[in-house]
């Protein structure tokens, strides 16, 4: 595509950048055919290929106005098109640089100043948002539905193996993530403790900086950037001559995959600073999914699973993983060879309209692409949804009754030798005590009765929890103790047995599957 940079911007790195990308669109309109909003909207600016015009007219020395605003701010950042465009256009790129230069240009209302401006200041900050949390969720009766479909019941995580292991990688707890789904963390410690990796979280480290980047704040996405390189700098591999080799972590593990895609371009966000760019190449390199990590793992999986997973799944992979990492199968790959059938949807590299703050920014475009992507979802006939990203979690979660969760939690459980669902709103206390569980499998386990005693004294904990009164867990946990003392015989005899369905009572006396 032929353009001429304006003097205001040719001079500057961001004006080269974005030079250097308009240069490689040929105008073919591909994109569009695989752009959601394109696809609600038909409109060519809300398409790439418009919003590539949008930008280059802006570049040029055109006035931007709030209708061209308006265009940009409905782009999911998605990066379908990128995926698509056959000339590899770095789209999210050039977007980032068009919506910086909009926004100085244009400006916000004070309400949008407001909103965006405690989005990204709470939702970056781990502490604010959890206090925000709590008392969102005392008063939520009161919200209006958009916020209420945001706060979910506060969930309980399991326990977090403390073991010390040779074998280290660094866990990015994240922002919202420990507040609203912490069991994903948890799930992820105990399944790399089970494979004799230790998880290390520097406590300095925070936010990626993805929701100030999405909502135009560079700035302050840079800063977060630079924070948590020096968090992890001394623990990274690339200095492991300088450190001691009992701190080295190999790896940067990501559990959100919106986190992981963001990191992996700090390369590109601090290109252009003397002081963390190579830094920030190094932190970039070592930087993976926890899929990636699990991928070359898959022999001593196998060997460590216990248990069948019984349920039929259906994969929802986020675009943050898909579109902008680029990984693609490996999630699948993991199951499959466990002996999981697992589906994908039809329309998969379509968008559920998460996106971060866009469900809240657009909320209608956002509820329009989730009530599309749970259709395609149901339509498989599956009765969980897996997903990799805690944000697609959440957002899918408002949408449907079937249960949605992390794949590491998922194959936690099925590590655990436990049954693989728990119903997270009927049991506060269960989760906990179903990790302890995974004690009384221990391989080296040989004494049933010795077993019996202690399933004895987790279901009468189980039974008599201290928040919530539940009449049907003390009937789930003699269950499980039946099942497994059962199972724990046939091992010892040299025999495999697959595991059974637990099934507790509704309070309407109906079967409920867990």
């Amino acid at each position: 595509m032929q353009t001429k940079i304006s003097e205001e911007f040719s001079a500057s790195a961001e004006g080269q950048e974005a030079e250097q990308i308009l240069r490689q669109c040929v105008h073919c309109g591909m994109c569009n055919a695989t752009c959601p909003t394109y696809q609600l909207l038909g409109d060519e600016l809300d398409g790439p290929r418009g919003r590539i015009y949008l930008i280059k007219q802006v570049l040029e020395g055109q006035q931007p106005t709030q209708k061209t605003q308006t265009h940009l701010d409905r782009c999911l950042t998605c990066r379908s098109c990128e995926t698509t465009c056959p000339s590899g256009v770095q789209y999210a790129r050039l977007l980032e640089i068009g919506r910086d230069i909009v926004e100085k240009k244009v400006g916000r209302s004070i309400t949008q100043k407001i909103l965006r401006g405690v989005l990204k200041n709470g939702l970056s900050n781990p502490r604010l948002f959890q206090h925000a949390l709590q008392w969102g969720r005392k008063i939520k009766p009161v919200l209006p539905r958009q916020l209420q479909e945001k706060i979910p019941t506060a969930p309980v995580p399991g326990k977090i193996p403390q073991s010390q292991h040779a074998r280290k990688v660094i866990l990015l707890e994240g922002c919202v993530q420990p507040s609203l789904a912490p069991n994903i963390n948890a799930a992820t410690s105990r399944v790399l403790d089970r494979l004799q990796i230790q998880t290390v979280r520097p406590p300095q480290a925070g936010c990626c900086g993805a929701v100030r980047l999405h909502l135009s704040d560079q700035n302050g996405a840079i800063a977060a950037a630079k924070n948590n390189i020096d968090a992890w700098w001394p623990l990274i591999s690339d200095n492991i001559d300088a450190i001691d080799s009992e701190k080295h972590s190999e790896r940067i593990v990501m559990t959100a995959s919106g986190c992981g895609v963001t990191v992996k371009e700090y390369e590109h966000l601090l290109a252009h600073d003397s002081v963390y760019a190579e830094k920030a190449k190094i932190i970039s390199a070592v930087t993976c999914d926890l899929s990636e990590l699990l991928a070359d793992c898959i022999p001593e999986l196998i060997a460590l699973v216990g248990g069948e997973i019984t349920e039929k799944l259906v994969w929802h992979a986020p675009c943050s993983l898909q579109h902008g990492q680029q990984v693609r199968g490996k999630v699948e790959g993991i199951l499959q060879s466990l002996g999981v059938a697992v589906q994908t949807c039809a329309d998969s590299h379509l968008c559920c309209g998460s996106a971060g703050t866009y469900s809240i920014l657009q909320g209608d475009l956002s509820r329009q692409l989730r009530d599309n992507k749970i259709r395609a979802l149901e339509a498989t006939g599956a009765n969980v949804i897996i997903s990799a990203n805690m944000a697609c979690q959440q957002h899918l979660q408002t949408g449907t009754k079937m249960p949605v969760l992390h794949w590491i939690e998922l194959l936690d459980l099925a590590l655990a030798n436990r049954p693989p669902f728990v119903d997270k709103h009927d049991a506060v206390g269960e989760m906990a005590d179903m990790a302890d569980m995974a004690n009384v499998l221990a391989p080296d386990a040989t004494n049933s009765m010795s077993m019996s005693r202690e399933l004895e004294e987790d279901s009468q904990h189980i039974a008599k929890p201290d928040a919530v009164e539940i009449p049907e867990v003390a009937e789930i946990a003699q269950k499980l103790q039946q099942d497994i003392v059962a199972t724990a015989a046939k091992k010892k005899n040299g025999k495999t047995t697959s595991r059974k369905k637990m099934q507790s009572q509704t309070k309407a006396g109906k079967p409920k599957k867990h």
